[in-house]
């Protein structure tokens, strides 16, 4: 087996074990995640990169001091209480540290996006709903470390301190990178069912809240959508959700993209018409021009939730083709949405 792939099954069959200081300030308020740009293929000068798999879950930066974690998502909402399990952090560090990772959950030995769906909404999940979708954090960057930040370090000297700390233990795991080969990562990825892969320029600092010069290449395409509205089921479905009126922003404001109709659960259907019901408005929310067949049969929305769908490609008017619902985004405010471009 190639090595990338070898590592890769390694890590998807980790185990599962039973998880039972310095002050807070010496640790920076807050560090906005750095972001990949999403490219198409890879670059020519893949051998430039450290190249690590991408994983499906939520973005969190922890930060650890003592025994007091707190997880905060990409739009600075403090997730801690989401994810009990991981307050282990505490004991697995000696020292404050600030890490970048994701918090995934394992379904036959693969990422499930839709499991973690029924973490990610709950404030305080009973213990039942801990021990039925328990999660991990995957770390791949270390940001800050006692009084030290290493925000202006390399990828590769970030690294070699991440892996120092020894963080290989549920729930939280360090997954391998590989320096170079991103073909044979891809290629691992795409034969492990997993979404893509990252890579990081070697000599690249850790820039909060920037993207690039990161790039991700994924197998599978996704993109961030707000909900605008909803339109009636038929048939079986004649008393529920049919499809979801999507839409992103853009420099002319709000703009319609599609409707999507599968990938929903009855379970997801009555949470989002329970969600939705008391965002309900007359108008059209939209910005640009919607269908006439969907703006006649649409009750509309205030544009506030957000969530996220797979799709096969753009089409020529800027509608997502074949998209198919995944869940919803609370780690996404809406006016972060929009089109994800590839270079």
């Amino acid at each position: 087996m190639p090595e990338p792939a070898r590592r890769i099954r390694e890590v998807l069959l980790v185990g599962r074990s039973t998880v039972g200081g310095h002050p807070m300030s010496e640790l920076p308020h807050l560090v906005r995640p750095m972001m990949a740009v999403l490219r198409h293929g890879m670059p020519d000068d893949d051998d430039a990169y450290g190249w690590e798999l991408k994983w499906d879950g939520v973005r969190a930066v922890a930060y650890v001091a003592g025994d007091r974690v707190t997880l905060m998502s990409r739009n600075d909402k403090d997730m801690s209480g989401s994810y009990p399990e991981l307050a282990a952090l505490g004991g697995m560090v000696t020292e404050p540290v600030v890490l970048d990772g994701e918090i995934i959950t394992l379904r036959d030995g693969r990422p499930d996006f839709g499991l973690l769906q029924s973490r990610m909404h709950v404030r305080r999940p009973p213990a039942r709903l801990v021990a039925a979708a328990p999660v991990l954090y995957y770390v791949f960057d270390l940001l800050h470390r006692d009084d030290r930040s290493l925000l202006g370090e390399p990828y590769t000297a970030r690294r070699e301190a991440l892996e120092a700390l020894g963080l290989d233990d549920d729930p939280v795991h360090t997954p391998p990178w590989w320096r170079g080969g991103g073909d044979a990562v891809l290629t691992a990825s795409v034969e492990q069912g997993l979404e893509g892969v990252v890579g990081k320029p070697l000599t690249s600092r850790y820039l909060p809240g920037r993207r690039g010069p990161w790039i991700k290449v994924k197998n599978v395409r996704h993109q961030e959508v707000i909900v605008a509205g909803w339109t009636p089921g038929e048939g079986r479905r004649a008393d529920m959700i049919g499809s979801l009126v999507l839409g992103v922003y853009d420099e002319h404001g709000l703009r319609y993209v599609g409707n999507v109709g599968t990938g929903f659960t009855e379970v997801s259907l009555r949470d989002l018409a329970g969600r939705l019901d008391p965002l309900r408005r007359e108008t059209n929310p939209f910005d640009t021009t919607v269908p006439g067949v969907v703006a006649r049969a649409a009750h509309w929305t205030e544009p506030e939730l957000v969530g996220e769908v797979a799709f096969t490609e753009w089409t020529g008017d800027g509608h997502l083709r074949h998209p198919s619902w995944r869940g919803l985004r609370v780690d996404k405010r809406p006016e972060q949405v929009r089109r994800e471009e590839a270079r």
